[in-house]
């Protein structure tokens, strides 16, 4: 049995891999790319194959099944990148992984209270020696109502966090989680966006939550509301994002996640032209914050991530499967 690692960080998860290679007994090679025409052959001769959200459509995964492999690890949580049909018709299996939701929640609260005493504004002037105070007055988040989208371990985890600021906090989810039961008061979308001052997104991206934040959904904010995404990029729409910024009708945004931030996030770019006007315009304004998909990014995390690669593996060749398989909806 053995894996093909691509886009491994040999600063980070190589260490890992040999460690749990040795107590798994699972053989493992990677590469430091992305999989493409001229590296998909790399995994010949390997059942398993770990991949970082990236092109899994259905081309890619023929084209692996032809080399003979078996079985896809996904290194993330989220698995919208995968064409879960394909893997199907082909007899693949598909994997997540699961890692502690503290990191990615903790962030999340880092920058609500980043955005709400206007850091980005602050330190850029600050920067440049203006240490005025004028237009630089925040928000006490304690004062805050906060509406949380999506209330699985992630979103839990938030409202737990914030259940210590004493703010009021609003959930929205299709499925209710006991674990909020007293923290949060459970409230349809609408309503949600209507009465949050600050609005944090912690679902997966799915065909039915294309463009959740859209012109007709920021419309139905709160004047001057911020917003919060360490979740997928797919879930706002982001030309209707900036025009919420220009008008004011959103006041703040700090995103950790992009979309179309495939090809630059977690490359070097230094010096290269940037083909994103989006980010470019982003960048600009001085109510934004932009950090490059980096919520997930803790030791602990990493760990997971890897340990879950083999664990998966090892369960899906004994026969025992894993808990972590993700499925096409009706397959």
């Amino acid at each position: 049995m053995k894996i093909f690692f691509y886009c491994l960080r040999e600063f980070d998860e190589l260490a890992y891999c040999r460690r749990f290679s040795r107590e798994t007994g699972i053989g493992f090679d990677y590469s430091t790319g992305y999989p493409g025409p001229d590296s998909y052959a790399f995994a010949e001769g390997c059942e398993g194959v770990s991949v970082i959200p990236c092109d899994m459509s259905a081309p890619v995964l023929r084209r692996f099944h032809d080399l003979g492999v078996r079985y896809l690890l996904c290194r993330s949580i989220g698995y919208d990148h995968v064409d879960l049909a394909e893997a199907a018709r082909l007899g693949m299996r598909v994997a997540n992984v699961s890692y502690p939701p503290s990191g990615v929640a903790g962030y999340a609260v880092m920058l609500m209270l980043m955005a709400c005493r206007n850091i980005t504004r602050l330190l850029r002037q600050a920067d440049m020696q203006d240490f005025t105070l004028k237009g630089k007055i925040g928000l006490d988040i304690a004062a805050c109502t906060v509406g949380v989208i999506g209330t699985g371990q992630i979103g839990a985890s938030v409202i737990r966090a914030l259940s210590g600021f004493g703010c009021r906090i609003l959930a929205c989810d299709p499925r209710r989680n006991p674990a909020v039961e007293g923290l949060a008061e459970y409230a349809g979308l609408d309503r949600l966006l209507a009465e949050s001052d600050i609005v944090t997104l912690h679902t997966n991206a799915t065909a039915e939550n294309h463009h959740l934040l859209n012109a007709r959904t920021l419309a139905g904010m709160k004047k001057g509301a911020i917003v919060i995404n360490t979740a997928r990029g797919k879930l706002i729409d982001t030309q209707a994002l900036i025009a919420a910024l220009e008008s004011g009708q959103v006041g703040y945004a700090a995103l950790d996640v992009l979309e179309n931030e495939e090809g630059l996030y977690y490359y070097d770019r230094r010096g290269d032209v940037i083909a994103n006007r989006e980010m470019a315009i982003l960048r600009s304004f001085p109510n934004v914050i932009l950090s490059p998909h980096t919520a997930f990014y803790t030791q602990s995390a990493v760990e997971h991530m890897v340990r879950y690669c083999f664990d998966n593996a090892a369960g899906f060749a004994s026969g025992a499967g894993t808990d972590h398989e993700v499925r096409c909806p009706g397959s």
